[in-house]
């Protein structure tokens, strides 16, 4: 084509593929009690988007006075949206984890253009916030987010939230009606007992069990707002929220998709299930909205299900040209590409570890103990492949200095953020060896960190039994001093890395004797140079006459 019509169809694809990009890649697993091996509800949660840097959210429990107000800032920019009545009473909040262990995570699936204009003030991240705020279970997490919305409007795009506390854990849709009216509409379905479930910016949920109003909610106007639009003109039970209000595209199956499959074929590798749908095989039917898992899942097993680049698959990242000569699992933004005179729009798989995570989750409630104790919230920040877990009791008074410090705009080796970042953009430029260093510092202080809570909870257990004005003070000093060992042995592990492979040789030491060699590339990217420019390379005596470059 034309180079001109070349950069109108680039632009327009580069558009297309930017809303998909611009809903973030955020992953949620969902874990229900009879599914964990030792009884917990657990989610996670990975809050993915480029340029995005979080401090750890702590908000301490606190009464209001009669008509004080909040003031509502959209979480993604930043900007003011308006102000809404405070409640008497608000609950401590850590995190997406509050006192009485309720955590709630999001993936935003963005949904119809025709409903993208916001109606209201709230926006989805405030609406996490506030809910943790003001609820003590999922359920009421849910109905502070539906009234709050009937009453006051909804400003973001379609998204599915994670809800649970420490018996149930839901999975809860909605997407605003744009200039067609006010509030939303939403559908949420308890994850069955002994069940997962998985979302990655597509919404899931399909048929809704109008007749279980137990383990299903909606709003009242989910199917006739449908008709109403003239989406939808079947039998209530025909109605599918997902396929009505954000119908798939190749591209949200592609980058989205994806990596639900990849939840799915480890968590119940017996169901052999196929990559079709994902790959936009057009008569594929999609993932089950609920899967049983071969095995129970622990806490160490959640943090592996959110580190993927797809290994151990066809689609294995680090295997390929586009991985480079060192093995790298990432693709630089934008993942959607055309070549000059091709007309075929292509695009980069994403998987669920991401290189531009801000920070991600696995949050742990337990019935058995107090709620001080119970509720565990397994942080992290950059990249879920490279990051370590540190956990966090929901009895913790004050947070760990290096997680509530930082911005984007600075580097700073006080913030836990930006060490793991430097780490972590360090090992992109020599991925495959660098990794293993960092993935063995990694299970070396998340075990330290497992092994250690074990103690944390029996000890605990006892303070809140004899020694309850001494509980909370215990638990944040675990908290807080085990979270700074981390990052003080990740800054340790940045000086190791920077040392060992200084100048991209790798430097290894047997007391004083020094070994360096370099680290080369691999065969693939050699022959690709070689095939560039035939004869360049070649060692050998050239003839009079013969090209020289």
């Amino acid at each position: 084509m034309k180079r001109s019509n070349f950069l109108i169809a680039l632009l327009s694809f580069i558009m297309l593929f930017g809303a998909v990009q611009l809903a973030n890649a955020c992953t949620n697993v969902l874990v229900s009690r009879g599914a964990s091996a030792d009884g917990s509800v657990m989610i996670s949660y990975l809050a993915d988007s480029g340029g995005f840097m979080d401090p750890l959210y702590f908000s301490p429990a606190k009464d209001h006075a009669p008509g004080e107000t909040i003031d509502i800032y959209e979480w993604d920019t930043g900007d003011f949206l308006g102000s809404i009545p405070q409640v008497a009473h608000t609950y401590r909040v850590i995190g997406n984890m509050n006192e009485h262990q309720v955590a709630i995570g999001e993936t935003t699936f963005t949904g119809r253009r025709e409903l993208t204009k916001p109606n209201g003030i709230l926006d989805y991240g405030s609406l996490m916030y506030l809910a943790l705020q003001r609820a003590t279970t999922a359920r009421e997490a849910i109905k502070v987010i539906t009234d709050l919305i009937d009453q006051y409007g909804y400003a973001s795009t379609g998204e599915s939230f994670s809800v649970a506390d420490k018996e149930e854990v839901w999975l809860f849709e909605l997407i605003g009606k744009g200039e067609h009216g006010h509030g939303a509409v939403w559908v949420a379905a308890r994850v069955p007992e002994g069940y997962v479930t998985a979302h990655a910016n597509t919404a899931r949920i399909r048929q809704i069990d109008f007749n279980d109003t137990q383990n299903w909610m909606w709003s009242k106007d989910v199917v006739d707002f449908a008709r109403e639009m003239n989406w939808f003109s079947g039998r209530d039970r025909d109605f599918s929220f997902a396929d009505t209000y954000a119908p798939a595209s190749c591209y949200s199956r592609l980058l989205c998709e994806g990596r639900v499959w990849s939840v799915y074929r480890r968590v119940a590798p017996s169901a052999n299930f196929a990559a079709d749908f994902w790959r936009c095989a057009e008569e594929a039917d999609p993932y089950p909205l609920f899967i049983k898992p071969d095995k129970k899942i622990s806490n160490q097993d959640m943090m592996a299900l959110v580190r993927d680049h797809f290994q151990d698959t066809p689609y294995d990242m680090t295997k390929g040209f586009a991985a480079g000569p060192h093995g790298l699992p990432y693709r630089w933004r934008p993942l959607g590409f055309q070549l000059e005179g091709d007309e075929t729009q292509y695009a980069y798989e994403r998987p669920i570890s991401q290189q531009q995570t801000a920070f991600s989750f696995v949050a742990q409630s337990r019935n058995w103990l107090p709620d001080e104790v119970g509720g565990i919230f397994w942080y992290g920040v950059d990249d879920t492949y490279s990051t370590c877990y540190m956990p966090l009791y929901m009895g913790m008074e004050k947070a760990p200095v290096s997680l509530v410090t930082g911005t984007i705009r600075e580097f700073d080796w006080n913030s836990a953020f930006w060490v793991f970042n430097l780490v972590s953009n360090y090992a992109y430029g020599l991925y495959e060896p660098i990794i293993g260093d960092i993935l063995k510092v990694q299970k070396e202080l998340e075990d330290r960190s497992v092994a250690m809570t074990k103690a944390v909870d029996q000890a605990a257990q006892f303070l809140a039994k004899d020694s309850p004005e001494m509980l909370n003070s215990y638990l944040t000093d675990f908290s807080v001093s085990n979270a700074e060992y981390v990052v003080e042995r990740w800054r340790e592990l940045g000086h190791y890395i920077f040392a060992k492979y200084n100048d991209r040789y790798i430097h290894e030491f047997d007391g004083d004797k020094q070994s360096v060699r370099g680290v080369g590339y691999d065969h693939e990217f050699n022959r690709r140079a070689v095939e560039e420019r035939p004869g360049y390379y070649d060692v050998k005596w050239r003839k009079a006459g013969e090209p020289i470059h």
